[in-house]
C-alpha cells in the first residue's frame, strides 16, 4: 500500500521543502566564496512536478515582491531559471541580487537566513500535519 495517498501533498512538500532547505544552506556556506551566485527553488513548481504536473505549467520566472521601503522598480528580484548540476533538482533557479558585490557573489547572508527560517517553519508545519495523520490512523487502527 502507497503511503502518497495517505498524506497527500504534505509528504511531497517535505522533500521538496528539505531540498529548499540544502540550497538556502549551500548559500549560506559560500555567503564568502567569490563569484557564487545565490539560488533558490521555486516550490511551487517543484511541488507541482513532483506530483505529475508539467514544468511547463510552473510559468517560468518567479516574481518576488519588492523589499519593504522600496519602489516596485527599484529592486529586480525576478528568480531566473538556471540549469545547476544537469537540473538535479527541479526548479532550481538564480536569484538575481538587489545589490551588486565587488567580488561577484549574489548571496545577502541576512536575505538566506530569513528564507531559510522561512522554509523550516513551512517544513514543521507539513511535518505536523503529517505526524497527526499518522496518530489519527493508529486511533483508528486500535480503536481508542
Amino acid at each position: 500500500m502507497a503511503l502518497d495517498p495517505l498524506f497527500g501533498l504534505h509528504a511531497a512538500a517535505l522533500s521538496v521543502q528539505r531540498q529548499r532547505m540544502d540550497v538556502l544552506a549551500g548559500n549560506i556556506a559560500n555567503s564568502d566564496t567569490p563569484n557564487f551566485k545565490a539560488r533558490d527553488v521555486d516550490f511551487a513548481a517543484t511541488l507541482r512536478q513532483t506530483l505529475g504536473g508539467s514544468p511547463a505549467e510552473a510559468g517560468g520566472a518567479l516574481k518576488l515582491a519588492a523589499p519593504r521601503g522600496a519602489s516596485s522598480g527599484s529592486a529586480d528580484t525576478t528568480l531566473t531559471a538556471g540549469a545547476i548540476d544537469g537540473g538535479a533538482i527541479p526548479g532550481l533557479v538564480w536569484r538575481v541580487p538587489t545589490q551588486n558585490s565587488v567580488d561577484g557573489n549574489t548571496v545577502d547572508a541576512q536575505v538566506e537566513q530569513a528564507k531559510f527560517a522561512d522554509a523550516a517553519l513551512h517544513y514543521q508545519a507539513s511535518l505536523n500535519f503529517v505526524d497527526g495523520r499518522v496518530k489519527s490512523m493508529l486511533t483508528a487502527i486500535t480503536g481508542q
